[in-house]
């Protein structure tokens, strides 16, 4: 059949699959228990095993629940009709931690910033942290062995509530997960994923330092130094320096699950973090059955969730449960997309000529790392319109700006797209209020004005704007948000009434994970 996707020639055993998967989550089940109480320290550890008796339950830690969020809007939407926009819903149902990034993201949207705005404005703190590449593995895991595929979801996901080096670090570690199902050269890994993020980015600068350390043969308390130096200027708490101290875990662990996750740890800063992750990715390698008892018999099987509302979201009650969703959801994604690498009853087989493609990245790649924090999307009925902010909808009066607006996938050639917008007094528009843009089926058609607003009524202006095809009577009515600067500080909204200062935030996030 014409347009008909050809199947894919490479599959991945099933049961092999299963046995990495239920790895996966042990292993961030593992490491996350391990970090969690040394959580926010900014000096060394010694730590060997875990310090907490579990009585047979891991401790609880979003990097994990986070993801079953995302895991059923691919089961109830599918993967390929999922857009910034839907994640951000299923964000404000179903995610409940209100600190730092995750509750800037949830104002953001209330205001009408909606991913990727949610996560580039009013988030100065917290647009390079943690709290994305934490989540990268149900995207391996539903892609796994397709390296360039993950990338556009993990952009999808981290842009909702990070930009620039948060998106860049989710895509480095949804990168590694999903090609560590068939490459077990720990370096090579590396390189896959360092292919598929900007090489001058600082995710890329603390990850080469850590290889470059390990290299020339230092103990890793002196890299995990040179890391912290590296990245001084952006503070604790943030995605590159992170990063680094889970490839030092990766490296200098040698294959050596608990040397491994305990090296990450070790480094400190956000050590649930870093533990969590250096234990999902060896969880991978290695599979389920190859991890040590010593490190899986303490936490068991559970789940147990801390940043998530559990009411209709279907929590499943252990990781083997988690596994047969994960792997019902992977089926529904192939039908999806064929081209993928699927799941057989046969031997794993992954060509040497597709994975030579691991090498380097796609133009797929290309066009998502294109993609704008800057921008707001409108699905329409006869396309897709996106509205690209010059410099930022948090502006002020009399600060001019340029607006880019593209309508893509429309399938009426040679029709006007005609635009008014209703500006409030004050508000001008250069060349104008009024003006057209012409559709194309295949390709993609821009305009860019200028605006300068007026005064504000209110710390949101939501312009409305009617919008038309010029052969349709009916219009389409749509609102444009502009943000006040320094009418809403988020910092203080989420806590003013909490916390007094950086140290009393980190104590009261970290009982709110424990308790």
């Amino acid at each position: 059949m014409f347009g008909e996707k050809i199947p894919s020639a490479e599959r991945i055993n099933i049961e092999e699959f299963r046995d990495k998967v239920l790895g996966c989550w042990t292993g961030k089940n593992i490491g996350g228990t391990l970090g969690t109480p040394l959580e926010g320290r900014r000096e060394m550890s010694d730590l060997t095993f875990y310090q907490q008796e579990q009585g047979g339950n891991p401790a609880p830690n979003d990097d994990l629940d986070l993801q079953l969020v995302w895991l059923l809007a691919v089961e109830q939407r599918g993967a390929y009709r999922l857009t910034e926009r839907a994640l951000g819903e299923y964000w404000m149902r179903y995610i409940s931690g209100p600190w730092n990034e995750y509750g800037t993201a949830k104002a953001n949207i209330v205001n009408g910033l909606y991913p990727p705005l949610s996560g580039f404005c009013n988030n100065e703190k917290w647009k390079y942290s943690n709290g994305a590449w934490i989540r990268s593995e149900v995207w391996a895991c539903l892609f796994p062995a397709a390296p360039d595929e993950v990338v556009r979801f993990a952009w999808l996901d981290a842009c909702v509530d990070h930009c620039g080096e948060g998106i860049y670090a989710e895509i480095f570690t949804a990168v590694l997960e999903s090609a560590a199902f068939v490459e077990r050269d720990v370096r090579k890994l590396i390189d896959i994923a360092l292919a598929r993020i900007p090489a001058d980015c600082r995710v890329a600068r603390s990850v080469k330092l850590a290889m470059e350390c390990y290299d020339s043969g230092i103990d890793w308390r002196t890299a995990r130094n040179r890391i912290v130096e590296e990245s001084a200027d952006l503070g604790w708490f943030q995605a590159p320096a992170n990063l680094g101290f889970v490839v030092l875990g990766l490296l200098y662990g040698e294959g050596d699950f608990g040397r491994s996750i305990c090296i990450a740890v070790n480094c400190g800063d956000d050590t649930d973090c870093t533990g969590a992750t250096v234990g999902a990715i060896l969880g991978i390698l290695m599979g389920r059955k190859n991890l040590p008892q010593k490190w899986t018999e303490p936490i068991g099987n559970t789940i147990r969730t801390v940043a998530v509302q559990n009411y209709q979201l279907y929590v499943p009650a252990t990781l083997e449960e988690l596994t047969d969703r994960v792997i019902h959801a992977k089926l529904q994604v192939e039908r999806e997309n064929p081209t993928l690498p699927h799941l057989s009853a046969d031997e794993t087989r992954i060509s040497e000529t597709y994975r030579e493609r691991f090498v380097e990245a796609g133009e797929a790649v290309e066009r998502v790392l294109a993609r704008s924090s800057r921008a707001l999307g409108f699905d329409l009925p006869w396309g897709v319109l996106t509205i690209d902010y010059g410099t930022s909808p948090v502006t002020a009066p009399g600060e001019t700006q340029k607006l880019t607006l593209t309508l893509t996938d429309c399938p009426h050639d040679n029709r006007l797209a005609c635009f008014d917008w209703q500006l409030p007094e004050g508000w001008t528009m250069n060349p104008g209020a009024s003006f057209a843009l012409q559709s194309r089926q295949r390709m993609s058609s821009s305009i860019t004005v200028e605006i300068t607003p007026g005064e504000f009524r209110d710390s949101v202006v939501y312009l409305p704007v009617s919008l038309r095809l010029s052969d349709r009577r009916s219009p389409l009515w749509l609102t444009v948000p502009f943000q006040l600067r320094g009418a809403i500080g988020m910092e203080e909204l989420v806590y003013s009434e909490w916390y007094k200062d950086d140290e009393d935030r980190l104590f009261a996030r970290r009982a709110e994970k424990l308790f």
